[in-house]
């Protein structure tokens, strides 16, 4: 892939990046001509990505952030902008997985979720909007789920943190708008994507972990990571306020328009063999 003009010496921070989507973005940004500020969790996963980057001729700051650690992300976000002199785009991708249902989950769990997956993404945005306005050509990627337009049962922790992210992320782009800042909003919902997020994921006491990501490799994980790439950096070309990735993203959001609730009692029909039995 040759340079890209419209985002060639853009300087874009993404989390998450060690893997999955986030190393997808990089590596494809790379080729663009991006300047990249990456961040995981994940030392070693973060440095393979921070290689293959830098082979592909990027410039590179890398940094180990907890996105759930606020004081952590408004100083990183200080950081890169010192570093780079200005911050043109920030995709909010860290997040993790959990399954459990309601009655078995506890507070901690649940908290664990809302920590990475929502207030990851608002301590994200929060720390780099002001840098992004500045810049006079920003855009905040905020990646919710296709499980942030309908809900499944034994995910409700992870379905409330990707319903609160779309909602904070269309909220933001009105926002945005109505003040005519010069700044871009995106929200992303994933469908099935082959990524370790179920692999990695934490389960409820008594659930069988390998048997339920092993559902979801071999039945749920139908896209590549850079196809969900090369679909995410061309709805931030285009200025897109929402993007679907997969078939099935599109073809189940379509079915929640036309059901309404009634999608729910279908899900139960569908899900009800992975389901805990008592």
């Amino acid at each position: 892939m040759s340079k890209d003009a419209y985002f060639t010496g853009k300087v874009c921070v993404i989390t998450g990046a060690g893997s999955g989507i986030g190393r997808a973005l990089a590596e494809d940004l790379s080729r663009r001509g991006a300047k990249l500020a990456l961040s995981d969790i994940d030392g070693d996963g973060l440095a393979e990505t921070v290689r293959r980057c830098e082979a592909l001729g990027a410039q590179v700051k890398s940094d180990l952030i907890n996105v759930a650690e606020r004081e952590a992300v408004l100083q990183y976000a200080e950081a890169v902008k010192k570093h780079y002199g200005v911050v043109h785009q920030i995709y909010n991708n860290a997040g993790i997985g959990y399954h459990g249902e309601v009655l078995d989950s506890r507070f901690k769990d649940i908290e664990r979720i809302m920590d990475v997956d929502f207030w990851g993404v608002v301590n994200g945005t929060k720390a780099f909007l002001p840098h992004l306005i500045e810049s006079g050509d920003g855009h905040v990627i905020n990646v919710s789920s296709l499980f942030g337009i309908l809900a499944v049962p034994g995910q409700s922790a992870y379905n409330a943190a990707k319903f609160a992210v779309r909602g904070y992320t269309e909220a933001l782009r009105q926002e945005m708008l109505a003040r005519r800042q010069p700044v871009k909003v995106t929200c992303v919902h994933p469908g099935g994507i082959k990524t370790a997020v179920a692999r990695n994921a934490t389960y409820a006491e008594g659930l069988d972990a390998k048997k339920l990501a092993s559902f979801f490799d071999k039945q749920l994980a139908l896209h590549s990571p850079e196809m969900a790439a090369r679909t995410i950096i061309e709805a931030v070309r285009k200025g897109h306020g929402r993007v679907l990735i997969g078939w099935e993203a599109k073809l189940l959001d379509l079915g929640v328009r036309i059901t309404g609730s009634f999608y729910q009692r279908i899900g139960v029909l569908v899900n009800r063999p992975i389901l805990p039995r008592r």
